[in-house]
């Protein structure tokens, strides 16, 4: 008896842990671009240096060949420390999403954002800098 809820149970697990890895394996990155504001699911004031008060910015993301629902991390770092980690759900082939960072006007110096996949896995990485007026 408990031979038979184990299989079923095995292959279920098989196949739906199948279909994730398909549904992340041909995604990729098209663009990384940091911004002072995002309207109409567009990036606005791109660059990749911006002054202490700038007091937000943003990282645009726009992910092709995603197979199904997935999802990407955020990694944001500032001088190769851990600032934040943000969850975005990728719903179609072609996705464009965001996520901010406060910046503190003392936190000057070198910014990165890792694209990371559900797997762990980095699929692009760019950096900003912070820099006094």
């Amino acid at each position: 008896m408990l031979r038979k809820t184990i299989i079923p149970v095995v292959i279920f697990v098989f196949i739906i842990s199948a279909g994730l890895v398909q549904a992340e394996s041909g995604m990729q990155v098209a663009q990384v671009t940091f911004a002072t504001a995002v309207e109409d699911r567009q990036p606005i004031g791109p660059g990749t240096s911006f002054p202490t008060t700038v007091e937000r910015v943003y990282c645009f993301t726009a992910i092709n060949g995603a197979e199904g629902e997935a999802s990407v991390s955020h990694m944001w770092y500032y001088n190769d420390t851990e600032m934040a980690r943000v969850p975005l759900s990728v719903r179609a082939a072609a996705w464009r999403t965001w996520s901010s960072k406060r910046i503190m006007p003392f936190w000057v110096g070198q910014w990165r954002v890792d694209v990371e996949s559900a797997d762990g896995d980095i699929l692009t990485s760019k950096e900003f800098s912070i820099a006094s007026p």
